[in-house]
């Protein structure tokens, strides 16, 4: 080491303690930034160099919706979802980008009027989309078969005498195709030719025809038809998926897991951070797709059946800068991002580990500031999560409140605070992430540390554990949680924003816990049939085959026969859904304010789209719900963990074998990788069919040096084993 490097260390305090050493210079996750630190005399975040005497400059940033953003007025924020009704009508409007399924119109790029008909074309997503799923007119839902529009249950409108309003669509590709009858009406003109194609852009046209003069009213009640739709959107690299190439945008594929959204947003949204993804997600790749299954996991529901813990939907414009989506990603996931020194960066999403957490002992903090209470000005007895909800034609909704009844009689009055999830459009989520909030509001000690360089670990950690009995005896052994650090190197190294971890943060009794759905008023229509509202989707097996319960709030109504359609999602593997298939249920009976409808046969393990609908006794049907998506497992029992998983040191080739357990496994998962790898993050190595108790052996040559081999499970239908065998090994 350096004379200069040691005076450093010294000058720091780096040469009390030795965690720096242990935990810093042998950190996969951490030694780079000790690197920046020491190397080159700078912090390398983002695009910008952080010099050592910089002191207001964020390394971790977290968006919980209260708590730091609370805090900053002036934090972006993407548009309402009401916004996505009506297009943006500037001069040169905005672009649009949109990830999962969400409601959108777009930027509008023409609005011609020629004789009797009426020409647009809006910008939907500065994109490729994967699909437009529903059509609006205004507020009115309509289908469209062959680019005519037939409205649902809107009387006249839209097709009353000769009114007649065609839609197109394109999906984004680059070439894309001209619109045909745009520009044969419009080319010769040079209002919109063969030149506008619209290359990589997601965009939705529009022919509407005057109806004859005694039926206009009632063709078109609300002037000129103003085109909306709900899409899913954007295709986003799953760096779980080896198939698929951060460079190939053709492998990648629609999600709506939060982590994965936010790589993409970070990298390759042309509208995002434009991070190299090569040093913003590889150096910590296994720390992604540890929070992307995170994301994924089920969370079961209080009526049975499960969805995903963190999912993302949601639309904004550039208007707003790439912090707004930022932001708006992160909430969704209670997620809390760090920039690592050399231009890594390190999700953790809401859900404690262990792993996760850092320690910090009396010899790294030089300073404190700590709060043992909660002041008058920023006291909250209830909490207010806002999502946006499908069921409402994407508009914003109020879950359940948390709330603290002897604080309000407390205070003297209701101090209200809203938990803003704009781009969750599920309102369990909602409640869940919520709960987090409101938890976290209620905690009474919070406050800040001034930390040496020598608690750098703790810096980049989201939960911190402290060891101090001398400089704070009543926080030695608890947890905290990193709100915000910054480069302070005047007050020591850092300055660290904490709050104390709540305890059952992480507990959920969908019991007691899930709430009430909120309500879902009628939607007018001319054959005032209400459309239904979905409270839960289940895939149920039975013999051998799966079917598909859906629970539907009652109408009250018993003249109104339910009806459930589903369809594959991806019936050819390219994303082509499959056609529709329907089964009324006239003898399904109300319980309890639900009414419990199921579905014949269906596909195993495929993934299905399922809607519902009312048929009124005039055979005339209601709009059909909002869509939802779900997997027909056929078996959802775990197998057991594989047994006898042998492989031993050996020269050049490792002869590796394991035992499948007597159950139900299908398959025998084997990877290899390094000791600080996990079972996610290895590589691939064999996948074999196998029955109950049978043994699979096969060599592997990986090369000489010291690996983890590990074998997982699969049932039929995929369900992977709870946990894995593993062992480690040394090739010479």
């Amino acid at each position: 080491m350096s004379f200069h490097h040691r005076m450093m260390l010294q000058r720091y305090g780096l040469g009390c303690t030795t965690s720096l050493y242990s935990e810093v210079l042998f950190d996969p996750i951490f030694t780079p930034i000790f690197t920046a630190v020491l190397g080159t005399g700078a912090f390398n975040i983002g695009v910008a160099s952080i010099s050592y005497a910089s002191i207001a400059s964020a390394i971790a940033t977290t968006a919980i919706s209260i708590g730091l953003q609370a805090l900053l007025a002036q934090a972006p924020k993407p548009p309402k979802p009401e916004d996505g009704r009506a297009p943006l009508n500037q001069a040169i409007p905005f672009r649009v980008y949109a990830v999962g399924r969400t409601r959108v119109a777009g930027a509008r790029m023409m609005w011609e009027a020629k004789g009797s008909n009426l020409y647009s074309v809006q910008a939907i997503a500065g994109h490729r989309i994967k699909s437009f799923n529903r059509f609006y007119l205004n507020d009115d839902e309509v289908t469209v078969v062959d680019n005519v529009v037939t409205p649902l249950t809107t009387g006249g409108r839209y097709g009353a005498g000769s009114a007649n309003v065609r839609l197109y669509t394109r999906l984004g590709a680059n070439p894309e195709t001209p619109y045909a009858e745009l520009v044969s009406a419009l080319g010769a003109d040079g209002i919109w030719t063969n030149n506008h194609r619209g290359d990589g852009q997601a965009s939705l046209a529009m022919r509407a025809h005057n109806s004859d003069a005694q039926d206009q009213q009632t063709a078109f009640p609300y002037g000129a038809p103003s085109p909306s739709v709900e899409i899913d959107g954007a295709y986003c690299w799953d760096f779980r998926d080896p198939a698929q190439s951060p460079t190939d945008p053709s492998t990648w594929t629609w999600t709506r897991n939060s982590a994965v959204i936010l790589a993409w947003h970070l990298c390759f949204n042309e509208f995002g951070f434009g991070l190299d993804y090569q040093k913003a997600l590889l150096p910590v790749i296994d720390l992604w797709k540890e929070e992307a299954d995170i994301c994924d996991e089920d969370v079961p529901l209080a009526g049975g059946g499960t969805e995903k813990r963190y999912q993302c939907n949601g639309w904004d414009t550039t208007e707003n800068g790439p912090k707004s989506g930022l932001n708006a990603i992160l909430a969704t996931c209670d997620g809390h991002l760090v920039a690592r020194g050399d231009g890594a960066r390190i999700l953790t999403v809401g859900k404690f580990r262990e792993s996760r957490t850092a320690t910090l002992t009396d010899a790294d903090i030089v300073g404190h500031n700590v709060q043992y209470g909660v002041l008058f000005e920023d006291e909250c007895n209830r909490l207010v999560p806002k999502f946006t909800y499908p069921a409402t034609n994407y508009t914003s909704c109020d879950t359940d409140f948390f709330e603290d009844t002897d604080a309000q009689i407390a205070a003297g009055r209701v101090l209200t605070m809203e938990g803003s999830y704009e781009w969750c459009h599920q309102w369990r989520q909602a409640r869940r992430l919520g709960k987090r909030d409101w938890l976290r509001q209620r905690q009474e000690v919070k406050g800040s540390l001034d930390v040496r360089l020598s608690g750098i670990n703790a810096v980049y950690a989201r939960w911190v554990r402290l060891e101090t009995p001398k400089r704070l005896p009543k926080l030695d052994g608890k947890l905290v949680e990193n709100r915000r650090s910054i480069v302070a190197l005047t007050k020591g190294g850092f300055t660290m924003d904490f709050i104390e971890h709540p305890e059952g943060i992480d507990d959920w009794n969908p019991a007691t816990e899930e709430g009430q759905q909120p309500p879902v008023p009628p939607a007018v229509n001319a054959s005032d049939i209400p459309t239904p509202v979905i409270n839960l989707i289940q895939a149920k097996a039975s013999g051998g085959s799966v079917y598909i319960r859906v629970v539907i709030i009652d109408p009250d109504d018993g003249s109104l026969t339910p009806v459930v359609r589903y369809r594959v999602a991806d019936a050819d593997g390219l994303g082509t859904p499959g056609a529709w298939v329907e089964q009324q249920n006239p003898s399904a009976e109300p319980s309890g304010g639900y009414i419990d409808l199921s579905t014949g046969n269906v596909p195993a393990d495929r993934v299905l789209d399922i809607q519902t609908a009312f048929i009124a006794s005039n055979r005339r049907y209601s709009n059909w719900s909002v869509t939802e998506t779900v997997t027909s497992t056929l078996d959802s029992t775990a197998p057991g963990t594989p047994t006898n998983l042998t492989a031993p040191n050996s020269v050049t080739t490792v002869p590796v074998s394991a035992k499948a357990a007597n159950d139900n496994s299908r398959y025998l998962i084997f990877k290899r990788g390094t000791t600080a790898q996990s079972f996610a993050a290895a590589t691939l190595i064999g996948r074999y069919a196998v029955t109950a108790n049978q043994t699979i052996s096969f060599n592997d040559t990986p090369g000489a040096g010291t690996y983890k081999y590990w074998c997982g499970a699969e049932n039929i239908s995929g369900v992977p084993s709870a946990s894995q065998a593993s062992v480690t090994t040394v090739v010479t």
